[in-house]
């Protein structure tokens, strides 16, 4: 499976702030080292887009003090950054443009993944969206977008889905009922929608939708809002696994959520809320059911 260069840069950034901060160093000083600002430095330990030669990595290296071992694994990492770069950088690049600030590195990391877990109490995801489903949202989100803006936001839309063939790719989603009662896009746009997310439900055995629906109770759903967990296979170079990530999508801008204790809240929280959930067999029944309504 190709990664691209995200886990490899969230990698090598965890490992450099490690060894930086276990010599007790400011990211100013670690500029120093090879000639950069300590935002530079913060860049590279966010998992974010900058340079990564060789030699700033030995420098790097020592200047931290780092083991021969250690050396060897930054270098990998900085490597595979390097090789997934030259290849021209994610999909997505195309469609720049189109994608709120950050995002992204959203789809980078769910290009990266190998599971995701999904909780939404409004919206169905994007990785399940009709052409039709988001359409309507683009012209909810900005009645005035040009046609050709909205096209493009759609095609980027239908090409993120491509993630669901790979067959090392788990996704459990879990939607609160609103979303399916909340018509976007009107009743036959979302007679279309729910359609989908049944036929998706039961031909993908690695794609499970379910519905917690209004009449559960004594779940967290409602009040943690929604969120995506995110986990990783191994990096192929240095067999490394990034940690997962947690992912809140919010309309004035994202948040991500690495530190452990979040992390298994969030998990928590999710094997809550599925617990209430219904079954896959009773969610197509109800999703069926509710797409009859909105065709009559």
């Amino acid at each position: 499976m190709l990664t691209g260069s995200t886990l490899a840069r969230r990698a090598l950034g965890r490992e450099l702030k490690r060894l930086r901060e276990g010599k007790q160093m400011k990211q100013v000083e670690g500029g120093r080292l090879i000639g950069v600002s300590p935002q530079t430095i913060g860049r590279m330990e966010d998992g974010l887009p900058t340079k990564v030669s060789d030699l700033y990595i030995n420098a790097l290296a020592d200047g931290y003090g780092a083991t021969d071992n250690e050396r060897a694994v930054l270098l990998g990492l900085a490597l595979e950054v390097r090789t997934a770069q030259k290849s021209g950088g994610g999909w997505w690049r195309a469609y720049a443009d189109e994608l709120n600030e950050g995002f992204d590195h959203y789809i980078g990391l769910e290009e990266a993944a190998n599971r995701l877990s999904v909780w939404r109490v409004t919206m169905v995801p994007g990785l399940l969206q009709t052409a039709e489903y988001r359409r309507a949202m683009a012209w909810t989100e900005d009645p005035e977008m040009p046609s050709d803006q909205v096209e493009k936001r759609v095609q980027l839309a239908m090409k993120r889905q491509n993630r669901l063939d790979d067959p090392d790719f788990a996704v459990d989603i879990v939607l609160m009922e609103s979303v399916l009662r909340d018509q976007i896009g009107g009743p036959s746009v979302m007679a279309g929608q729910l359609q989908r997310l049944a036929e998706v439900s039961e031909s993908a055995a690695k794609i499970s939708v379910r519905v917690v629906p209004f009449t559960a109770s004594g779940h967290l759903g409602s009040l943690v809002g929604s969120f995506a967990l995110l986990g990783f296979p191994k990096l192929p170079a240095t067999g490394l696994v990034e940690p997962p990530v947690v992912y809140v999508e919010a309309y004035a801008g994202d948040l991500y959520l690495e530190r452990e204790a979040e992390v298994t809240r969030y998990r928590n929280a999710f094997a809550e809320i599925s617990r209430v959930a219904l079954d896959r067999d009773t969610t197509r029944q109800l999703l069926l059911s509710i797409a009859k309504e909105y065709e009559a």
